[in-house]
């Protein structure tokens, strides 16, 4: 059985969908925290199962008879998401699973500016050290993120943000995709992929220009102070820690983290992965 955790959550919810094309539903089963959000998976034939990575106490009823896991990276921030994640990935182990999945980062590394990075580059560290084969998927920068920026852009005409860099905006229906494949295959790699990202980086300048060719309307980029920037938007009601770690993005954009692209997302998929402007249209409704 294929077991994929956080199966109710923005990429988690698309893989469950990707994989079911491929495989029988009687094979997949999903770890929740709420198995009541997951009821149409219910209905589809999948297995659903209560699992929190911060109780890891239900993670071994949750993993029964896990052939492979994929572990989705837990959301929240700090040593927390760390511990987490280990957790889970240790109870895939005792369960048995005979291969562990996790969807790391591109950027993925000790010392980056952004801290969910250091969070990827622990748990990578973990898995390379496990008898059991792994499969570490470093996946692109969400282009999902990109929501952040579309309110103020829409109502001001600008992007209004601090110093960036090029980042490869990446799909998540690309992304799921991907890992549905791979869920799928009977050989799908061990140890870390290469980037699994789109075919360019673009920084927030050009992100503006996507922006307008789409609304019709001019949109531009405003470049603000780090610290004029972390005012105002916890002035605007932002929490202090939630703005810091959100200007780490923008640092470790301009260090050039997220300017990487790869062709082995497209290989994988067979076609070209989708630009950024698939995205934001997709936002924009």
């Amino acid at each position: 059985m294929i077991i994929i955790t956080g199966a109710t959550g923005e990429l988690g919810s698309r893989i469950v969908d990707r994989l079911l094309e491929r495989v029988p539903p009687e094979t997949v089963g999903v770890s929740v925290r709420d198995p009541a959000r997951a009821q149409t998976l219910a209905d589809r034939g999948v297995r659903v199962r209560a699992g929190d990575f911060t109780e890891p106490e239900t993670l071994g009823h949750a993993f029964e008879g896990a052939d492979r896991v994929l572990v989705i990276s837990a959301s929240i921030r700090g040593d927390a998401a760390v511990g987490a994640n280990l957790a889970a990935v240790d109870a895939a182990v005792t369960a048995g699973a005979g291969r562990i999945l996790y969807t790391s980062h591109q950027a993925s590394a000790a010392d980056s500016l952004f801290a969910p990075q250091a969070v990827h580059a622990a748990t990578e560290q973990h898995l390379a050290r496990l008898t059991v084969p792994t499969t570490a998927l470093r996946n692109g920068f969400y282009a999902n993120t990109l929501a952040f920026q579309l309110d103020g852009a829409l109502t001001t005409g600008t992007v209004a943000a601090p110093a960036d860099g090029p980042v490869s905006w990446t799909a998540h229906d690309d992304l799921a995709e991907a890992a549905a494949i791979l869920l799928a295959a009977e050989h799908p790699g061990d140890g870390v992929t290469a980037p699994l990202t789109a075919a360019e980086a673009l920084d927030l300048e050009q992100v503006a220009a996507e922006l307008s060719a789409l609304t019709g309307r001019t949109i531009t980029r405003t470049v603000v102070d780090d610290e004029e920037w972390l005012a105002s938007v916890i002035e605007h009601g932002m929490p202090a820690p939630a703005a810091e770690f959100t200007l780490g993005l923008y640092r470790a954009a301009r260090r050039g983290e997220f300017d990487v692209v790869d062709p082995a997302l497209g290989e994988l998929l067979g076609r070209p992965p989708l630009p950024v402007a698939a995205t934001l249209r997709r936002l924009l409704g």
